[in-house]
């Protein structure tokens, strides 16, 4: 049983902290799209905001973890590698279709969340969850 609410707690804390990066991207992304027409240059560095502030976050109080900084960041960036040509692309498109852009950001953010999670919770963190000196 402790388990599973040290599970669900890290889900509450990861889910607290993505709204706060989704928050900085949201953010980001509504005050360059006032300068730049283009889907794709507001969504990604308005994306790689977030990525930042969301590794940080967790790394350090949901994972609690001592892992090597490099190393992680290296892996979440592999992540993003694949989901950020992925999502942009797909973003565009559905932008040239008529979509409104931010429900193609909602979307994504939300696809975003749970990839991640999972990525970071079995990928990034697997085996070094917990061990930060306190």
């Amino acid at each position: 049983m402790k388990d599973k609410k040290k599970q669900l707690w890290q889900v509450v804390k990861f889910t607290l902290f993505s709204i706060s990066a989704g928050l900085i991207q949201v953010g980001s992304f509504a005050l360059l799209e006032i300068f730049i027409k283009t889907y794709w240059i507001p969504y990604l560095t308005s994306l790689l905001l977030s990525i930042v502030w969301n590794f940080t976050l967790n790394r350090r109080f949901t994972f609690q973890s001592a892992a090597n900084v490099p190393v992680a960041m290296a892996k979440v960036l592999g992540f993003y590698a694949v989901f950020t040509p992925l999502s942009t692309w797909l973003g565009a498109l559905a932008e040239e279709a008529g979509a409104y852009d931010f429900l193609i950001l909602a979307v994504t953010m939300i696809a975003n969340f749970v990839l991640e999670f999972l990525f970071c919770k079995f990928v990034v963190f697997r085996g070094q969850e917990d061990t930060l000196q306190k």
